[in-house]
């Protein structure tokens, strides 16, 4: 079995960073500084942001499906991750230390299985969740916050 796991594009969100703090309120978005070196982490790195980074926090939708499992959430991109992240059969830094919750979907966008992966799980319940035939695609998820971390596909 084989995946890939991948960040979000950075130039689909360029736009957020040229904004200011008024333009980005409009659109239910805000600038921030990670006071912290974890628990800030990039959805296009796929790493956490170094204490001091600045990030943009805005609503994301990760699951544009014509279905109840459409989802959507608050998201943080570094203003200099310019390059989108690839793993290819391991997980990304982002998934390190954290309950990752992994939710299998089959081709129409349904959810079909779901696993929560405790830190060090990630790749083996991906692995798990890939051994049904029903899974086309998993999206990982912060466990404790929900908010969507990274797709993941089979290659």
């Amino acid at each position: 079995m084989t995946y890939k796991i991948t960040g979000l594009l950075p130039a689909a969100h360029a736009h957020l960073f040229a904004m200011n703090d008024t333009e980005l309120a409009a659109v239910n978005a805000r600038r921030v500084t990670a006071t912290a070196s974890k628990g800030f982490p990039c959805r296009v790195s796929l790493e956490d942001a170094s204490e001091g980074e600045s990030l943009i926090l805005f609503h994301h939708v990760s699951h544009d499906v014509a279905t109840p499992y459409r989802s959507a959430y608050a998201v943080y991109v570094r203003e200099t991750a310019q390059q989108v992240a690839e793993y290819v059969d391991e997980t990304p830094p982002v998934f390190e230390g954290r309950p990752i919750a992994l939710r299998g979907f089959d081709a129409e966008g349904n959810l079909r299985e779901a696993a929560l992966a405790l830190p060090g799980q990630a790749d083996a319940r991906i692995r798990e969740l890939f051994a049904g035939e029903e899974i086309a695609y998993i999206h990982a998820h912060n466990a404790a916050h929900g908010c969507f971390s990274a797709a993941i596909e089979r290659t």
